[in-house]
């Protein structure tokens, strides 16, 4: 039997490490090593995360075993997707995700690990088509039937249209950081679920839209726009992180009444600690991110016209 290359077990480390977690985690208590916070096992977030995986790893070993011409590309796409995956469940699992209802800066990290890791990741990865190849071939034909209908299309391209993802990321970002709607979130799993999927969903049709500019059409139409539609969203998102790191009391109650953060902080100090991390390392992966694709257009190079399943 040939001996497995690294990326042909990356889904098998993926499902492993996912296994492993659960395992290890017995009861509500902390584990050692998480600083006192628990590992959060929340069906809202461990279902998804745990069918996508089976599904992602079923669609890929049929497609890697039909496909011999293609699977360098379905290897490179598998560990786009386990790296993108596996940041998205740290940032939902992780005891990160308990240490945010006490910590605003833990929170944002949590939401920037989403937003600007898992979620360009994943959208990198291409993954609906070897996630429609875990079903039956009969299912693949009445989805395939559903999603090519006219107004699923023009709904997915008007999601997905560069000036529209940007919009409805620029938001939700807005939107869930005003004081009424995140207390809402902090009170309730309920809303800080539908929080979590505005972000994620809105940064999914963001990085589609980017990365989408970045393959396709002439340099200055595609990269052109996608690099626009970048450093709006670094000036978006860091005006808004900027507002917080320069504000001398806390904005939102689930946190105020909490009288101090952890790490020694105050809720003010942390307020402004997660200001910061919006502001600048978020506004810089955004800028960077449009730098490259400038440079692409300033020497004129054309994106990779991708064929065949790698084109999916």
């Amino acid at each position: 039997m040939r001996p497995l290359k690294p990326l042909d077990s990356a889904l098998g480390a993926l499902l492993l490490s996912a296994s492993l977690g659960a395992l290890a985690h017995d009861g509500d208590g902390p584990l050692p090593g998480t600083g006192g916070f628990p590992w959060s096992f929340e069906a809202s977030a461990v279902a998804p995360l745990g069918l996508s995986a089976l599904l992602f790893a079923a669609g890929w070993w049929r497609l890697r075993s039909r496909s011999h011409a293609q699977r360098r590309s379905l290897r490179r796409r598998a560990g786009l997707f386990s790296a993108g995956w596996l940041v998205t469940a740290l940032a939902l699992v992780s005891p990160l995700h308990a240490a945010g209802e006490e910590s605003f800066a833990a929170h944002m990290i949590e939401h920037e690990l989403l937003m600007l890791v898992g979620a360009p990741m994943l959208v990198a990865a291409r993954p609906l088509a070897v996630l429609l190849w875990s079903f039956p071939r009969g299912v693949r034909r009445f989805i395939g039937g559903c999603v090519t209908r006219p107004h699923v299309t023009r709904a997915w391209h008007r999601s997905t249209e560069p000036f529209t993802a940007t919009l409805l990321q620029s938001a939700a970002l807005w939107l869930w950081h005003a004081p009424v709607l995140f207390d809402l979130a902090l009170d309730s799993e309920g809303w800080h679920a539908a929080q979590h999927l505005s972000f994620f969903g809105s940064a999914l049709f963001f990085w589609t839209a980017v990365l989408r500019g970045e393959k396709q059409g002439a340099p200055r139409d595609g990269r052109g726009v996608a690099a626009a539609c970048l450093f709006a969203t670094s000036l978006v998102s860091g005006a808004l992180g900027a507002l917080m790191a320069m504000s001398p009391s806390p904005w939102y109650a689930g946190y105020a009444r909490l009288s101090t953060a952890p790490f020694g902080l105050t809720t003010a100090e942390d307020q402004q600690l997660a200001g910061l991390l919006m502001w600048i390392p978020g506004g810089l992966v955004h800028a960077a991110f449009a730098l490259w694709l400038l440079r692409g257009v300033l020497h004129g190079d054309k994106p990779v016209q991708r064929r065949g399943a790698d084109a999916t």
